[in-house]
C-alpha cells in the first residue's frame, strides 16, 4: 500500500502544487515503505501531471490474518478496531501464491484466520472536479466499476479507483483449520484468478489513462473567454454540492456534528459522493 499518511491541504487551487512537491517529497508511510511495483507506472504518470496527486495505492493483494474474536465482554469495540489494531499479517503477497504459502501462513495462527483477495485501489487528489471526472471515466472503463469521486466540505476532490472483486473467506477458528486442505486449494485458485483479472485491468486502466491524458488539453486550443467560461462552470458545480451538504446538515441534529468522525476532513463517510 502506498503512502496513506496525512498532511496539510491546499486552501486554494493556487496552492496545490506546492502542497503536492510537498507530500511526495517526503518518506512513504505505508506498511510496504514504497509504491507496488506493477502500479509504479500509474503512479508516476499521474504524479507527472499538474491537476494530479496520488494518496494511497495498493497493486492488489492477497494475505492471510489472524484477529482476535470480534466480541468481547469486557472489551467493547467495533470489529474494525480489532481488525485494524490488533490483527497479525501471517502472510501477505501482491503475486500468484501457492497452497502451500497459505498452509505455512496458517500454522501460525493462534486465534481466527482468514484468507482475502483485496484489487488494486488508489486514491488521487485531484485539483478540479473536471480532472476527477476524466480520471472516474478512465476507471470505469477500464473494469474498476465502484470507483467515485467525493468532494470535501472546503472543496477538497479525491478520486477513488475500486474494483469489486474481492475474496474474503475464514479458514480457522482459535488457531484450528475449519475446512479441508482440498478447500483451500480451491480458494487459492480462486484468488489467484481474481488477481490474473486484477492484473488485466490495471493494463488497461494504464492505456485508457495514457489515451486520455494524451487527448484531454484539446481544450486549450479554445478561445480565452471560452476557458475562463468552462472553468466558471466547473466552479459553480463545486459550489452546488457544498450547498447541498450544507443544507443537509441544518436538517439534523447540530449534535450530531460534534462527532468527531464527522469532523474529520478526510473520512469518506464526511464526503459527498458524487460518482459511485
Amino acid at each position: 500500500m502506498g503512502d496513506v499518511t496525512q498532511s496539510p491541504q491546499p486552501s486554494s487551487m493556487a496552492d496545490f502544487k506546492s502542497w503536492k512537491e510537498q507530500r511526495l517529497s517526503r518518506v512513504d508511510g505505508s506498511r510496504k515503505g514504497s509504491v507496488d511495483e506493477p502500479i509504479a507506472g500509474i503512479v508516476q504518470l499521474l504524479n507527472d501531471q499538474d491537476c494530479f496527486c496520488t494518496t494511497s495505492s495498493c497493486s492488489g493483494r492477497v494475505v492471510v490474518l489472524e484477529q482476535p474474536p470480534l466480541c468481547s465482554p469486557t472489551e467493547p469495540t467495533s470489529g474494525f478496531e480489532i481488525q485494524k489494531q490488533n490483527c497479525t499479517w501471517l502472510m501477505v503477497t501482491h503475486q500468484i501464491c501457492t497452497l502451500e504459502d497459505v498452509l505455512t501462513a496458517l500454522q501460525k495462527a493462534t486465534n481466527d484466520a482468514i484468507f482475502k483477495f483485496e484489487p488494486f485501489v488508489l486514491h488521487v487528489q485531484c485539483r478540479e472536479l473536471q480532472d476527477a471526472q476524466l480520471l472516474h471515466t478512465v476507471a470505469i472503463e477500464a473494469g474498476f466499476r465502484n470507483s467515485g469521486i467525493t468532494v470535501g466540505r472546503k472543496g477538497k476532490i479525491m478520486m477513488a479507483v475500486r474494483s469489486t472483486h474481492c475474496l474474503e473467506v475464514p479458514l480457522s477458528q482459535k488457531g484450528k483449520l475449519m475446512v479441508s486442505e482440498e478447500y483451500v486449494d480451491f480458494v487459492v485458485h480462486v484468488a489467484n484468478q481474481k488477481m490474473k483479472e486484477n492484473r488485466r485491468r490495471i493494463d488497461r486502466f494504464y492505456s485508457c489513462l495514457q489515451f486520455a491524458l494524451e487527448n484531454k488539453d484539446h481544450k486549450s486550443s479554445l478561445p480565452a473567454k471560452e476557458r475562463e467560461q468552462n472553468s466558471k462552470e466547473q466552479n459553480n458545480t463545486v459550489e452546488i454540492y457544498r450547498s447541498r451538504r450544507k443544507s443537509k446538515g441544518t436538517q439534523k441534529d447540530t449534535s450530531a456534528w460534534k462527532n468527531k468522525g464527522l469532523e474529520n476532513e478526510d473520512n469518506t463517510e464526511n464526503n459527498l459522493n458524487i460518482f459511485h
